[in-house]
C-alpha cells in the first residue's frame, strides 16, 4: 500500500511504526488532533493582550475565537501591510498565520508545557487582499503531542470568503528545565 493512502503504515527510522499515513496534502482533508490529557484552553482577552507592544499588535492581529484544537482571527490591510508593489505583502500574511497558530499552541499546551518555539513553517500564497480590507484566519491543530504540534491555517479574504493562503506550521513544546 502506498504510503499516503488511508490506512497505510508509514515507517520511521529503525522500523518504528508511526501509525496511519495521511497523504501530505493537507488542502484536500481536515485532520482533527485529540489533545493530551490535562491540556487547557485560555480566552480570548489574555490572547489579546499578548500582542500590545509586539509586532502582532503593531498589525492588528486580534484573536476573534478559541477553543480546544481551533483558533480564529483577523487582521485590516492598511498600506503598512503592503509590499512595494502596491499588493499584500506575503510576510503580513504570514505574521497573521503563524500568530494564530502559535496562540493556538499558548492555549493547547500539554500539561507541563510552558511555552513553544516554531521550528518549520510553509505557506502558499493563492491571492491578495488592498486596502482597505481585512483578512481572517482559521487554524486547527492536525497534531497535538507532548514534544510539538503541528497547525494548519487558511487565510482569507473577509469580504469574499476567498482563501489567499494556506499555512503550515511545527510547534515545539517547551518545558521547563529541571
Amino acid at each position: 500500500m502506498h504510503p499516503y493512502k488511508e490506512g497505510a503504515r508509514a515507517m520511521l527510522p529503525g522500523g518504528a511504526r508511526m501509525g496511519n499515513a495521511r497523504r501530505p496534502d493537507w488542502v484536500c482533508c481536515v485532520v482533527t488532533a485529540s489533545l493530551p490529557e490535562g491540556a487547557g484552553v485560555v480566552s480570548i482577552e489574555e490572547l489579546n493582550a499578548r500582542s500590545g507592544g509586539n509586532l502582532p499588535g503593531a498589525l492588528g492581529v486580534v484573536i476573534t475565537n478559541v477553543a480546544p484544537g481551533r483558533i480564529s482571527s483577523s487582521m485590516p490591510v492598511t498600506p503598512l501591510h503592503l509590499a512595494a508593489n502596491g499588493y499584500l505583502h506575503a510576510a503580513s500574511v504570514v505574521a497573521l498565520a503563524d500568530t494564530s497558530c502559535g496562540y493556538g499552541t499558548v492555549a493547547n499546551l500539554p500539561p507541563g508545557g510552558q511555552g513553544f518555539t516554531t521550528i518549520e513553517l510553509k505557506s502558499n500564497h493563492l491571492g491578495t487582499v488592498r486596502p482597505p480590507g481585512e483578512i481572517r484566519c482559521e487554524a486547527r491543530l492536525a497534531h497535538g503531542g507532548r514534544t510539538t504540534q503541528v497547525w494548519d491555517a487558511e487565510v482569507s479574504d473577509a469580504a469574499t470568503g476567498k482563501v489567499i493562503a494556506l499555512f503550515r506550521c511545527t510547534q515545539l513544546i517547551l518545558y521547563p528545565r529541571t
